[in-house]
């Protein structure tokens, strides 16, 4: 049950609409607020890429992880100018979506960026994740998902 996002859609980097029902069943989810106009969101959203293409395309079979970027930034333009050129093949909240403002207020988001890491129901597992991926890398998914309390199939 994925009901941090039920009901909405989500967008992939094709601008292809995705039922989050069926994209985030049976994995951690790390909910990325972020926008192009701030300096630490451009320096942290490179590390998150390679966080994400080592445990989610590169390990096999894929970790059950996904991230939904929540855009902070001044237009869908520029949303879309950035999620196109700095991000990793996951998914974002449409720009267009008042969803974003609810989801700034539940998980008490003052500044960008932050990087959330919930079950799928939507509970928070650790709002540390820029931290704990800078301290820690892919040792940090392995306690993510011991907290998720989901069926596993990653090895790492």
């Amino acid at each position: 049950m994925v009901e941090v996002f039920a009901g909405r859609t989500l967008l992939n980097k094709d601008g292809d609409f995705v039922d989050p029902e069926e994209a985030l069943r049976n994995k951690v989810v790390g909910i990325y607020f972020s926008a192009g106009w701030c300096p630490p969101c451009r320096d942290f959203t490179p590390i998150l890429c390679d966080f994400y293409t080592e445990l989610v395309e590169e390990s096999e079979p894929p970790a059950q992880f996904e991230i939904v970027f929540v855009s902070s930034d001044k237009s869908t333009d520029d949303m879309v100018e950035y999620y196109h050129d700095m991000h990793g093949d996951w998914l974002a909240l449409p720009w267009t979506d008042d969803y974003k403002h609810e989801l700034k207020q539940r998980y008490k988001i003052t500044a960008v960026p932050k990087l959330v890491i919930v079950k799928e129901n939507g509970d928070v597992i650790t709002d540390k994740g820029r931290k704990q991926i800078r301290d820690r890398g892919l040792a940090c998914f392995r306690s993510w998902l011991d907290a998720a309390e989901i069926f596993q199939n990653f090895k790492g």
